[in-house]
């Protein structure tokens, strides 16, 4: 479908903590994927997005997390726009969402405690049996290491909490740690395209915790499983474009740890970006 054009908006380099290169790829070769079938994709930065009062385009391709970015996609899709990944979507994929969403759909989650950063939370943890865990800003996506952090006991957990309340955050997610196999997982919602891997053994790293779990041990799943689960998050949570991060116990219980919009689908571009392009062209034909 010849001349629908494409505003495709880049993400910003404070949400691209130590992949700057890799989100650029993979949007700019997803872009070149539309572009060679007939769609018109003006490129903007997510700064010049939010600058300018409105774009012309009908279709909406984005990587953008910024707040302002969010609630301007949103309302363009309140007024008509196609918006992929959709502004709800990408809203919906920060901590406090994205686990009440999952947790409240079935989908297989660690055991979680969404808390205030200036509450006491010793007490909560011992019962709920919590010692080594993880807590993750809940308000917002991460920008930095420290947005996400892993602790050895409720005390340790308490300290970071004050920490992140000192820093302006004031909610939190603490989500129980898991042993077992890390996978990182990328996948294209509708589409054949789904690729999983460990990403110690491949060197892929944001911010090093990869390393908490350790090297992987090749622990047997049910690949089959670990994709439908992904689907049912990406139609949960409201996004086409995703990945994210799972825990496969020693018994083979695979659980969603991360589930992130767009993300940089470094090892596999190249196989990704067709599907991704074929996946909006096919919203734009449901839709035009």
């Amino acid at each position: 479908m010849a001349e629908i054009e494409i505003a495709g908006i880049m993400r910003a380099g404070a949400y691209s903590p130590n992949h700057i290169g890799n989100d650029a790829a993979i949007f700019n070769a997803t872009a070149e994927h539309l572009r060679k079938r007939g769609y018109i994709v003006n490129i903007y930065s997510e700064d010049r997005f939010n600058a300018i009062d409105e774009v012309s385009e009908p279709v909406i391709l984005n990587m953008c997390r910024e707040r302002a970015s969010i609630e301007k996609l949103q309302r363009l899709e309140n007024e008509g726009k196609l918006v992929i990944n959709s502004g709800f979507g990408i809203e919906n994929c920060t901590r406090e969402r994205m686990t009440r969403i999952l947790l409240g759909s079935d989908i297989p989650y660690p055991e979680s405690l969404i808390v205030n950063t200036d509450e006491a939370v010793i007490p909560a943890l011992k019962r709920a049996g919590f010692q080594s865990c993880w807590i993750k800003r809940g308000d917002f996506h991460a920008m930095h290491k420290e947005d996400v952090s892993y602790v050895r006991h409720p005390e340790e957990a308490q300290e970071v909490l004050q920490e992140y309340f000192y820093r302006g955050i004031k909610r939190a997610v603490i989500n129980k740690h898991l042993v077992g196999d890390l996978v990182k997982f990328y996948g294209v919602h509708g589409s054949p395209f789904f690729y999983w891997f460990y990403p110690l053994d491949m060197g892929h790293s944001k911010y090093g915790y990869e390393t908490i779990n350790g090297k992987a041990q090749g622990i047997e799943f049910d690949k089959d499983y670990l994709k439908d689960i992904c689907r049912r998050a990406a139609e949960e949570l409201n996004v086409l474009v995703y990945g994210g991060d799972c825990i496969v116990s020693p018994e083979g219980e695979i659980r969603i740890i991360d589930f992130n919009d767009w993300p940089s689908f470094a090892p596999c571009r190249t196989e990704a970006a067709p599907h991704i392009a074929k996946c909006v062209i096919a919203e734009i034909k449901k839709k035009f």
